[in-house]
């Protein structure tokens, strides 16, 4: 059969022809990169063994393991939705990337898996992303900072939890990430109606036992904005000598500490006419305080006034480092979360079931764990410090030709591609020999 020819107007004296005769052509020949990383690391091969698979295995023809490995690599190259992959599972760079050779699940099918997820699940899942961050170590560190934060999930329809949030003025969910530096521990689904510290100390205390069992050495540090500080949890790290980085709200008795610093900050500000900056530590001790703690007051006078920060520090160190170099390191960890919610699509909680939606979660979570693991293999090249989407558009949203038979299958990539380079040494360094 002839293929259809299609006419497009002239470029000055040449004519404009297309046709579909070009083969199997993709647009994610990148997804093979992921591939052996997964193949190092057996993250999804280990994501699939926490699932429960009720289905007859005479019936089976897409094994739980490819159909993990399916939506994680999906998610990782831009397909947000189940309904992208009716089209997207006869893509021959997805199907090689995943180990098949034929036609992948539909979204059906893999609505029907997601549907069986339940709590258990999405534990054994969380200790896997542990169990893979004590691997990354040759040795144990001699000190881990452990990073908590939440962040707004819009929801629009009716899912389970959905509540109205005043701060955020939308119905969402509200998650809770828990990074140590670009290791993802904890991708955790919350609703909206609580703290932004709900269920933070039992997780904390979770994850401090775990890590004690393999680095019972390590100083582990504690860090959070001021909607982690509980005065019961900062007790719970005294006892069991978690070291803590905490914001504070500012109060009366606080703001009564810094009265003569910050009168000194404002006369340097009125002298010099631009805005000035400075540390003050003291003991404070609150109401529903034991003991007195220390206390880094950051006091900042600028052309719109005062703007005092506190933070409360188990260690005494010096003011500016404990603040400005310890501290405020923390708002690396907001780049992680942008990642998460606006490359990885953690946001997709569109299902009627709350652990589906806590799995989406995780999905995007692991899908961000294959790109760090990319990254590694990364470091003094351009792409060491990129974000998942301009990973994703240099190095995995490669047009390419498949072409498969019964001995090869050859992927032809275009030889104007900008980074064959790297994307050369990358292989080389994934692929040994």
């Amino acid at each position: 059969m002839v293929p259809e020819k299609l006419t497009f107007s002239p470029l000055s004296r040449r004519q404009i022809e297309a046709d579909f005769s070009g083969g199997h052509i993709t647009s994610d020949a990148g997804l093979l990169l992921l591939r052996e990383v997964d193949n190092q690391h057996q993250l999804t091969q280990r994501l699939a063994t926490v699932l429960d698979d009720a289905r007859n295995p005479v019936l089976v023809r897409h094994k739980l393991q490819t159909m993990v490995r399916q939506r994680v690599f999906g998610v990782a190259a831009g397909y947000e939705d189940l309904n992208d992959h009716e089209a997207l599972r006869a893509d021959q760079a997805l199907q090689t990337a995943t180990g098949e050779y034929a036609i992948l699940a539909g979204k059906s099918t893999l609505c029907r898996m997601e549907q069986r997820v339940d709590r258990q699940a999405v534990v054994k899942a969380h200790e896997l992303l542990w169990h893979h961050f004590i691997e990354q170590h040759e040795t144990p560190p001699k000190e881990i900072v452990l990073d908590f934060d939440g962040t707004d999930v819009p929801v629009h329809g009716d899912q389970p939890g959905k509540f109205f949030n005043a701060y955020y003025d939308h119905h969402c969910y509200f998650p809770l990430y828990v990074f140590c530096g670009r290791h993802l521990l904890v991708s955790y689904l919350r609703t909206s109606n609580r703290s932004d510290s709900r269920h933070s100390w039992a997780i904390l205390a979770l994850l401090v036992k775990f890590i004690r069992q393999y680095w019972p050495d390590t100083r582990i540090v504690f860090r959070g904005d001021s909607g982690f500080y509980r005065p019961r949890l900062l007790s719970w790290c005294d006892r069991n000598q978690v070291d803590y980085l905490v914001g504070i709200s500012k109060n009366s008795r606080l703001l009564k500490e810094v009265d003569a610093p910050s009168m000194l900050v404002r006369k340097a500000h009125n002298e010099l006419g631009e805005k000035v900056s400075a540390t003050y530590r003291f003991q404070y001790q609150a109401r529903t305080w034991k003991h007195p703690r220390w206390v880094v007051a950051r006091l900042e006078e600028g052309e719109l006034g005062a703007n005092p920060r506190f933070i409360i520090s188990s260690r005494y160190d010096d003011g500016v480092k404990l603040y400005y170099e310890q501290y405020c390191a923390r708002g690396d960890m907001e780049n992680r979360i942008k990642d998460q919610q606006l490359c990885l699509f953690a946001d997709r909680t569109s299902s009627t079931r709350w652990w589906t939606n806590q799995w989406r979660l995780l999905l995007s979570g692991f899908a961000y764990t294959l790109f760090e693991r990319l990254r590694a293999h990364l470091k003094k090249t351009p792409f060491e410090r990129m974000s998942a989407s301009n990973l994703r558009l240099k190095l995995i949203k490669v047009g390419a030709v498949i072409i498969r038979n019964t001995r090869r299958i050859r992927v032809l990539m275009s030889d104007a591609y900008p980074y064959k380079d790297e994307l050369s040494g990358l292989v080389r360094r994934l692929v040994p020999g």
